[in-house]
């Protein structure tokens, strides 16, 4: 049994994180979501996320609380030679690597995403507010609040962060395509003096491509924001923290999201009161 004092030697071996990492791989092993988890030990969401990303250290009693629950040795845990695939065969751990990359890296679902942008046009391509830098806003807030909510991608849109706000990669190419195919219809008209690029639906989306809560999170931001002006969502949107803890010109991180407070952020956290 390993005491505080023993505890804090190992640490200087071991960095946070490194730390963050291994409770990662156990977490994931167990099929545990970072929220499950961190009910189970009595800490909140972006604590734990702090932790897994390295950005903070973990006491003794939070050790041994994660113990319990992941089930593993802290004198393992903290050894040099630890690995969270000790007792999985390799073809289970090549498995495990699959479905960890698929859940954390974004990875484009094309027919998706071009199924969301129908879904939205449909709903508001009537407004006359809504032109590109608003449905670019509309994309992003569907794509991370979902990500927020429920820990997995929606379209799995990278998007990069520039003056105006997030802007989804590989956009235009997309939607080039879906023009190409009858889709959409691009449409260059004037709003207020200024001109406004918009794109008008010629089919209606496939709901068979959407869970009803990825609907839901999708119908809940267009309540919220489709009414706006362009110039009053890129302003919100410089508010959210993936786009302000992003560096201008590169594609924002979707685990950012969990660093969100109100009124960006759609989940409450227990212990929210610490941060």
């Amino acid at each position: 049994m390993l005491n505080s004092e023993t505890l804090i030697d190992m640490n200087v071996k071991l960095s946070q994180k490194q730390i963050g990492q291994r409770i990662t791989e156990l977490r994931k092993m167990k099929g545990l979501s970072q929220e499950d988890l961190a009910k189970s030990v009595k800490i909140s969401r972006p604590s734990l996320a702090q932790i897994e990303l390295g950005n903070r250290s973990v006491d003794i009693l939070e050790l041994q609380k994660l113990s319990l629950v992941l089930e593993f040795s802290l004198d393992d845990f903290m050894s040099k030679d630890f690995s969270a695939n000790q007792d999985v065969d390799v073809k289970e751990e090549k498995r495990a690597k699959k479905e960890e990359e698929r859940i954390s890296v974004p990875t484009l679902q094309v027919n998706k995403f071009k199924n969301v942008l129908l879904y939205i046009l449909e709903r508001c391509a009537g407004k006359p507010n809504v032109g590109e830098t608003v449905l670019y806003k509309l994309l992003y807030f569907s794509d991370f609040n979902y990500y927020e909510l429920y820990e997995e991608h929606l379209t799995g849109a990278k998007y990069r962060k520039l003056p105006y706000g997030p802007v989804p990669q590989k956009l235009d190419t997309i939607i080039g395509q879906m023009i190409d195919k009858g889709q959409l219809q691009r449409v260059k008209t004037d709003y207020h003096g200024y001109p406004q690029t918009r794109y008008l639906p010629l089919e209606k989306a496939d709901l068979t491509e959407l869970r009803a809560s990825e609907k839901e999170v999708i119908d809940r931001v267009i309540e919220q924001m489709s009414d706006w002006s362009a110039a009053m969502l890129s302003n919100y949107s410089h508010g959210d923290k993936p786009w302000k803890a992003s560096k201008e010109g590169e594609e924002i991180n979707y685990e950012l999201a969990f660093y969100r407070r109100p009124p960006y952020s759609i989940r409450v956290y227990e212990d929210d009161e610490q941060y």
